[in-house]
């Protein structure tokens, strides 16, 4: 990893020269982690999207990263440094990067930069962001019919849309194939603390969960499953080391793909600001391997799912549903629009508690 100290030692250098990097130079592409690449989830997949970059381009491109960067004033001061040292694009990870991008994308308007999870664009900047929610349709069917107390866990980072979209389809179909399921949720307020993560696996554990989903980016949560005898899912990468006995399946995020091409977008000259927000059908959400603790029945109907959500039969919000409150939200048939996925605020009918401030 270059430290930010060595970013402005470089960009000290690229001065001596003369302030212009050669044609020959390699591209310098950034990126901007929320957690640590050890974190086993969310960084950790970022990074390996990263070093698909390195194994795709050589020499023609340079890669550097910070991790553990806290969302707020210290990422506009890493992203400063970053766009000062010479990148030519920068990924930032994380949803809490989104002003601090547009802040600094606005100082730089020479530098491209790629912001994970947000909504605001600007000449040069783009969003991306996967549908992860429909991963939790297909994990929302597991946990539905494995739970044998009708009470499964869900430990939630942040109440931002992505975060409520998620638990609302988990819900909803664990619902469907269970009628007499029940959610439990915890919000920690973090993306990364391992920790707050296992604290809340424990205390859901003693309210009666046997199934844990969770919306954060550190194993601890699998490992206490593992260590309590009941069923946890792996969030943004696989996380069967922690828990082979407890994992059931994984969403699984594949950045690889989206990085590559934005590279080659850059060094083609033809990168412009575009919002991509990609699911199953592109690969940017997997599904993990299905545990043999999971009956061949369920499986494929799990499998039958995944598979209806690529093929487009099949919406993973698709009516009729209502909202906590019990007011219509859709029709028979209908669809969610993706406006309505991209701002939602508002449990489903069925979910119980608030959704915090």
């Amino acid at each position: 990893m270059k430290s930010v100290k060595s970013i402005l030692a470089g960009a000290t250098l690229a001065l001596g020269l003369g302030g212009a990097a050669y044609a020959e130079d390699p591209l310098k592409v950034g990126f901007v982690y929320v957690g640590p690449i050890g974190d086993f989830g969310w960084s950790y997949e970022h990074d390996q999207g990263r070093l698909a970059v390195v194994e795709h381009f050589g020499d023609a491109v340079e890669t550097s990263y910070v991790e553990s960067v806290p969302e707020g004033a210290d990422a506009e001061r890493v992203l400063t440094q970053m766009a000062l040292s010479g990148h030519d694009l920068i990924f930032t990870t994380s949803f809490g990067y989104m002003d601090p991008t547009i802040n600094v994308a606005a100082k730089f308007p020479d530098v491209k930069f790629e912001h994970a999870t947000g909504y605001k664009n600007a000449d040069n900047v783009s969003t991306y962001s996967a549908r992860f929610y429909e991963g939790r349709a297909v994990l929302g069917t597991i946990a539905g019919h494995m739970t044998e107390t009708n009470q499964v866990g869900y430990i939630a980072s942040f109440p931002i849309p992505e975060v409520i979209r998620g638990i609302n389809s988990a819900y909803i179909h664990a619902q469907k194939v269970n009628p007499d399921v029940e959610f439990k949720i915890v919000w920690v307020y973090t993306w990364f603390d391992p920790a707050k993560e296992a604290d809340a696996a424990t205390a859901l554990i003693e309210q009666g969960v046997d199934v844990i989903m969770q919306h954060t980016d550190s194993p601890a949560a699998m490992t206490i499953a593992e260590e309590r005898g009941i069923m946890a899912f792996g969030q943004a990468s696989d996380m069967a080391q922690f828990g082979p006995t407890a994992r059931l399946s994984s969403i699984i995020d594949d950045w690889a793909p989206y990085y590559i091409a934005r590279t080659q977008a850059v060094i083609d000259g033809t990168w412009e600001s575009t919002s991509t927000w990609d699911g199953i059908k592109e690969g940017m959400v997997e599904i993990g391997e299905f545990s043999d603790r999971v009956p061949a029945e369920v499986q494929a109907e799990a499998q039958a799912i995944s598979d209806s959500i690529v093929s487009g039969e099949y919406h993973a919000f698709t009516g009729p549903l209502n909202k906590q409150d019990g007011s219509v939200w859709l029709a028979e048939g209908e669809t969610a629009d993706d406006g309505t996925l991209a701002g939602m605020d508002f449990y489903v009918e069925g979910v119980e508690g608030d959704i915090p401030n």
